[in-house]
């Protein structure tokens, strides 16, 4: 293992790889919940209410689990890095499976794009979330998470587990998933128009709903996380994010397009 352990996490280790001794390995794994616990949270965050945090918590200890029993040691990689990956991934994984959105849910975000595809048809302009949700006879919340929810089903496929072989992974600055697949100039000129796109949306956010992108998408803190550093409460931090999905969903909409 690397530098840096505890003796008692070294003997844990040592238990495992050497005997697959069980004791170590239900150590092992509460001595790496918090994992579990900050990927559940973070993906929970995301998803309609009618998704169980239980049930994704479960997802993600499976994935601690499969990471204690393929993680090599003397691999350049920190278990932590690695359990990280097999974590999203198992959750990523078990949502897909699942269908997770409820049909009521996909019915009442195809209702709110319809509605807002009609209005700027009329009015030559995009909607905002209370025009939308007046037309409708529903609250502005419900109309921003109808949004968000809807958006996130695509991010699943987004995030489909690279096929390359995760004994390639290095560590370091910059450390990402390797792709193997080879992407055509003229798509590479898209996904860039469509960046440059969401970073100007993105700026047309008040500061409040900027923060709180920047610090989510870029910074990976939870809401709660955010809560504490603008002084707000979560549920206000959900209602600021799920303000800004709604008025960046046109440029989201098309970049999953151009991603599946």
């Amino acid at each position: 293992m690397k530098s840096g352990n505890s003796p008692l996490e070294e003997k844990l280790w040592n238990d495992w790889i050497t005997d697959k001794s069980s004791e170590a390995a239900n150590e092992l794994i509460i001595n790496y919940m918090y994992l579990v616990n900050y990927h559940s949270e973070r993906i929970s965050s995301q998803l309609p209410k009618s998704v169980s945090k239980e049930d994704v918590r479960s997802l993600g200890l499976l994935g601690l689990y499969d990471a204690l029993k393929k993680f090599d040691p003397s691999r350049d990689l920190k278990f932590d890095t690695y359990a990280s990956f097999r974590i999203r991934g198992s959750i990523i994984d078990g949502l897909r499976k699942e269908d997770w959105l409820p049909r009521s849910i996909r019915e009442k975000a195809k209702k709110v794009e319809q509605a807002a595809e009609q209005f700027e048809q009329l009015h030559q302009r995009e909607a905002t979330a209370s025009e939308i949700a007046e037309k409708l006879g529903m609250t502005v919340e419900e109309v921003e998470t109808a949004i968000k929810d809807s958006l996130f089903g695509n991010i699943l496929s987004i995030e489909e587990k690279p096929k390359s072989n995760t004994s390639d992974l290095k560590e370091g600055i910059g450390y990402s998933i390797p792709d193997n697949t080879t992407i055509l100039p003229e798509n590479h000129i898209t996904k860039r128009e469509l960046n440059h796109e969401l970073i100007q949306g993105i700026k047309m956010l008040n500061k409040n709903e900027q923060l709180v992108v920047s610090l989510f998408y870029n910074e990976e803190l939870t809401f709660t996380e955010i809560g504490q550093v603008l002084g707000l409460t979560t549920s206000r931090i959900s209602q600021i994010h799920k303000r800004s999905i709604f008025k960046l969903r046109k440029t989201l909409t098309k970049m999953q397009v151009f991603a599946n």
